[in-house]
């Protein structure tokens, strides 16, 4: 059965996020400022009706970027048993589907170091350099320019 993608709550996101993100941390450490604004989306990659992975839009503008419409890619989060199967790349490319829809220009999130690649293969570029989340490691900023 192919997966589905849609629409879920930030409670739902948190669920998903707290194994791969914060695994060992307490759960709120995986609610992050902005999870419950309007403007925030959340989507679930659902196989066999069970979530399995998961993908938050920020309206959030990084002063590194010129662009007026800017969204920002937090959270993005695949369950360990169902990595490798291409699910990231379904929720990425459904954010970049969606956020073309709404005339957004760019995407932009801090990447861990061990996503790099995986972000690379998306035509995503890093800006800038590495830098350190306290108890969670070294990230990079990404973005990617969306044609309209």
């Amino acid at each position: 059965m192919m997966p589905t993608i849609r629409k879920i709550s930030a409670q739902e996101a948190i669920i998903v996020r707290h194994p791969v993100l914060r695994d060992g941390k307490p759960i709120e450490s995986c609610h992050f400022d902005g999870d419950d604004l309007t403007t925030t989306q959340h989507f679930g990659l659902y196989e066999s009706e069970i979530l399995q992975g998961v993908i938050s839009l920020f309206e959030n503008i990084h002063p590194l970027f010129e662009e007026k419409y800017q969204m920002q890619i937090r959270g993005m989060a695949v369950l360990e048993n169902n990595q490798g199967k291409g699910f990231g790349k379904l929720l990425v490319t459904h954010s970049e589907q969606i956020l073309k829809t709404k005339k957004t220009d760019l995407i932009w999130f801090n990447a861990r170091e061990n996503a790099v690649g995986f972000y690379q293969k998306m035509g995503y570029e890093i800006i800038g350099n590495s830098f350190d989340i306290p108890n969670v490691g070294i990230h990079y900023v990404m973005w990617k320019k969306l044609g309209r």
